[in-house]
């Protein structure tokens, strides 16, 4: 049997199947948002340790519904983010029309660094988006307590990170406002899907109507919608339209499939974490950084990080790895450093990037490469032997 190691394992199995195939047997069952995404929605909260769960189309939807309710909440402001994230972390803070902030990473977690952060707060910072890397913790006690002091809001972006912990306590527990992202790939899937995450009640009722158009009636909050009436006597209440909303609402068999994957999801990312511990072990620590920060982290891949940094020896790295039919991404989350993409040379102009010197490392010699639950440990080992002779 040739050997093959595909970047990314589908985590949909029968048992998710079947969920789904039994709610769509049920007799006149609704499979626009429904009583299935309510009941996920309780047991995802359940299962985090939050009191508010909003599901929605994708992790990206999440993202911009975030920034959305930042926005009429609090207006205008600047928003400090790392340049080594997903696209939509910063599309949605570019969208709506918040200033970004961009900031170097912590080359042991590949989350943004807590000094760089605090270095650029200022006046006008309105909010912290920090993304936990590739199952890595990003969170310090320092930076905590600083933006606390502060007074600056905290989001966190948990789309790479489900399950993941700092101090014990789970990501996603820690901001304002937390995202997570359901796509295939992740710790979990839903197909496509994504989570907001919140303790404050007005955030989350803000959180659904923004999900739905922005009708008021989404808010399932009778009271409010009563008083909302009574200001639009001329307006029908049931279609009364609060925000300049959206539909990314997702549907009841994106919520059967998560309510599926949700049991199996610890004791998946138990095995992830092994294969992590065993992948790092075996990995010769004179050709790659080994040296990561594993407290609390739970990742689903893993980074190969070259210590050299000669494109010549970069390129002939990657001939051997296409040979040897293992896939990989080049750049880690998002494809490096996002401040050499296209779409923020307008702001990229007026940066530095030599001032990024970690995030320009994994830019240019940063990899990842499939961990999934169902990956042996021969297979980690075989994967190790090919890249330590490389």
């Amino acid at each position: 049997m040739k050997f093959y190691h595909p970047l990314m394992h589908n985590n949909f199995t029968n048992t998710d199947m079947g969920a789904a195939i039994k709610m769509l047997k049920i007799k006149n069952e609704i499979l626009t948002q429904s009583k299935y995404v309510k009941m996920f929605e309780k047991k995802w909260s359940r299962w985090l340790g939050i009191k508010y769960s909003v599901f929605v189309n994708s992790g990206s939807s999440a993202n911009f519904l975030t920034m959305a309710a930042l926005k009429i909440l609090y207006g205008k402001g600047e928003v400090i983010l790392p340049a080594l994230t997903w696209i939509s972390d910063i599309n949605s803070v570019i969208q709506n029309n918040f200033k970004p902030v961009f900031v170097d990473i912590n080359p042991r977690n590949l989350c943004m660094s807590t000094n760089e952060i605090i270095k650029k707060v200022n006046k006008n910072t309105l909010a912290v988006f920090i993304t936990h890397a590739q199952g890595f913790n990003g969170l310090t006690t320092k930076l905590i307590s600083f933006l606390k002091k502060r007074n600056v809001t905290l989001i966190e972006d948990v789309s790479e990170s489900h399950g993941a912990t700092f101090k014990k306590k789970k990501l996603g527990t820690f901001g304002k406002i937390s995202n997570f992202s359901f796509y295939y790939a992740h710790h979990m899937t839903t197909i496509e899907g994504g989570m907001i995450c919140t303790n404050d009640k007005n955030i989350y009722e803000m959180l659904k109507m923004l999900r739905s158009h922005g009708m008021i009636r989404e808010s399932n909050n009778l009271l409010f919608e009563k008083k909302i009436a009574k200001k639009y006597p001329y307006l029908s209440p049931k279609f009364i339209f609060l925000y300049p909303g959206y539909n990314f609402r997702n549907n009841e068999i994106g919520a059967a499939i998560g309510l599926s994957q949700l049991r199996s999801l610890d004791r998946n990312n138990n095995k992830r974490k092994e294969n992590f511990r065993l992948f790092l072990k075996l990995l010769d620590n004179t050709k790659y950084r080994t040296d990561f920060d594993l407290e609390g982290s739970c990742n689903y891949a893993f980074p190969v990080i070259l210590k050299t940094k000669s494109l010549k020896l970069r390129n002939y790295f990657e001939k051997n790895l296409t040979k040897n039919k293992i896939e990989f991404r080049r750049g880690s989350a998002g494809g490096g450093n996002q401040l050499r993409q296209p779409y923020l040379k307008e702001i990229a102009k007026k940066i530095n990037l030599k001032t990024f010197i970690e995030v320009e490392h994994i830019h240019f010699f940063g990899y990842y490469v499939g961990n999934y639950p169902s990956l042996s440990k021969s297979k980690i080992k075989k994967i190790c032997n090919i890249l330590n002779r490389i």
